[in-house]
């Protein structure tokens, strides 16, 4: 559990006389810094930046179970407990159990104020995230009818800071712009019996494997759920014909509805982490375009592979038949899908005569702008 200070423990004189060890990570991190004479600055329960970054990972992974379990003999050792040395002789001892564990990844930010305009833009884009079929992808584990939930995503703001909270059973993953200076992302295990793992100490090895993993994938969505701006060359280089190697496929036209679909398809986050097949791509992308997987063929979907790989969206992941997206493609294919549904539809909608109603304000003023364009063309030709 976290504590404001490094540690802190209790104990009930009441049999069968529980007793609480509170830790925190942090704090211990701090100390270990300071007795190794390393310059660090502190982020109120973390840290901003490191003289030895490389030093600083590898105290924060010595936190063992080990150093856990010898902390409580310590104290024990030095305070008065309800075990008498007969007791213990008898072989009653304590036994560290796992209550609460919360696992953070802090990305600190170069620029603050772009990591505060980035983290508006997470919370917008994974309103989504708390539902089942993305839930059990962030933890890596089955969601049937039978699981528990509630499965929400909920936003909630504390003064003037918004976090997003996502739930999966008694675990809880909370994201937030921590002191406008990082993004933290924090995974806190109520119950351990939730990934099917015992309460002992023995696993944290474990339980912080399925902790660490679920602030990546969290991290993982909100970077590629963000809209990225794409340089002009590489916007042309995802739409014109390939060159090379002969009889190569055709563009990825950026407003020929197949391409739209595809690149939806892609964007999918159940196909992100582990990739994607043939058929799996197929399905998706067959029901985008209101038809069935049966009326695509194999051979077709191939082809719209084939010209995905050359064109750079996509990349065969080695010694498998599987594909993901590449990273600057992941950021073009949804820059693109957003710009043509949420600027290029809706606009000419409002835009074109027999699409809009009159009483339109932007057609107003553009039928305003048409009106002044023909009377300033007959008036120049009349001073002619």
């Amino acid at each position: 559990m976290r504590t404001s200070g490094p540690s802190s423990s209790s104990s009930v004189p009441i049999f069968p006389y529980n007793a609480k060890l509170c830790l925190n990570g942090h704090e211990y991190l701090k100390r270990q810094l300071e007795q190794k004479r390393i310059a660090y600055q502190a982020l109120e329960n973390g840290i901003l930046s490191c003289q030895n970054p490389q030093t600083l990972q590898a105290l924060c992974d010595r936190l063992s179970e080990q150093k856990i379990d010898a902390l409580l003999r310590k104290w024990l050792r030095r305070l008065p407990h309800p075990f008498a040395p007969r007791d213990r002789q008898a072989g009653y001892r304590y036994q560290l159990s796992i209550l609460q564990l919360e696992l953070s990844l802090t990305q600190v930010l170069d620029r603050p104020v772009s990591g505060c305009i980035f983290f508006e833009e997470v919370i917008r884009e994974n309103l989504d995230v708390g539902r089942p079929k993305q839930v059990q992808l962030i933890f890596d584990r089955w969601v049937t009818k039978a699981t528990p939930g509630p499965f929400r995503t909920r936003v909630i703001t504390d003064g003037v800071v918004p976090s997003l909270h996502i739930d999966y059973k008694g675990t809880r993953i909370k994201q937030y712009h921590k002191e406008g200076r990082a993004l933290r992302t924090e995974t806190t295990i109520n119950n351990t019996y939730d990934f099917y793992i015992g309460k002992n100490l023995r696993n944290l090895p474990a339980l912080r494997r399925i902790g660490f993993q679920a602030n990546r994938r969290l991290l993982q969505y909100s970077a590629s759920a963000t809209i990225a701006s794409s340089p002009k060359k590489l916007f042309r280089k995802s739409i014109v014909p390939c060159r090379w190697p002969p009889n190569a496929p055709s563009a990825l036209r950026f407003a020929d509805p197949h391409v739209q679909a595809l690149w939806r398809a892609l964007l999918l986050f159940q196909l992100l982490p582990a990739g994607f097949s043939n058929r799996h791509l197929r399905q998706h992308f067959a029901s985008l375009l209101e038809q069935t997987p049966e009326t695509l063929s194999p051979g077709q979907m191939t082809y719209h592979l084939r010209r995905l790989r050359l064109h750079g969206i996509i990349e065969r992941i080695p010694h498998t038949h599987r594909y993901r997206l590449t990273n600057l493609a992941l950021r073009t294919a949804w820059f693109c899908t957003r710009t043509y549904s949420r600027i290029l539809r809706p606009g000419l909608g409002t835009l074109l005569p027999e699409l809009s109603p009159p009483n339109s304000s932007l057609r107003r003023c553009f039928d305003k702008l048409d009106q002044e364009i023909t009377s300033w063309i007959h008036h120049s030709k009349l001073a002619a």
